[in-house]
């Protein structure tokens, strides 16, 4: 199944026969200190920049509703972002990864992120459609 949307991606996640976490890091876009006057023009007229994780989190899917509630979630603790990386954790046996399970994949997540390798990661935009790079 292409996943169209994050309400896709809840479905997808839900079939699966192990209980799936969803790893998120949330990205915004900075400018770098050693950026160009072209740069900081193109940048302040909302084009280029460089992805940097600004905060990360991982829930259960019982935890999940819709792509609005993480907006919402995000906004109440005044983080600006404009990329959400997702990935999902696989449990075994029937049993749901815990968040300390969570805890290396996401931080390998935002070092990703940093680095600029987003394979394997699925991005949204800030109304839960993926985006596509190239």
């Amino acid at each position: 199944m292409e996943i169209a949307s994050f309400d896709d991606l809840l479905k997808v996640a839900r079939a699966q026969p192990d209980p799936q976490r969803l790893l998120f890091v949330f990205a915004g876009v900075q400018l770098p200190e050693d950026c160009t006057p072209e740069q900081r023009v193109r940048f302040e007229a909302g084009e280029g920049g460089s992805l940097a994780p600004v905060m990360c989190v991982d829930k259960s899917l019982s935890e999940l509703t819709d792509f609005s509630d993480l907006v919402d979630e995000s906004s109440a603790m005044g983080v600006e972002w404009r990329i959400a990386f997702v990935a999902a954790l696989s449990g075994t046996a029937g049993c749901m990864p815990s968040s300390q399970d969570a805890r290396k994949p996401l931080q390998h997540m935002v070092e990703a992120v940093r680095q600029g390798t987003f394979e394997g990661y699925i991005p949204f935009d800030r109304t839960g459609i993926p985006l596509r790079f190239g």
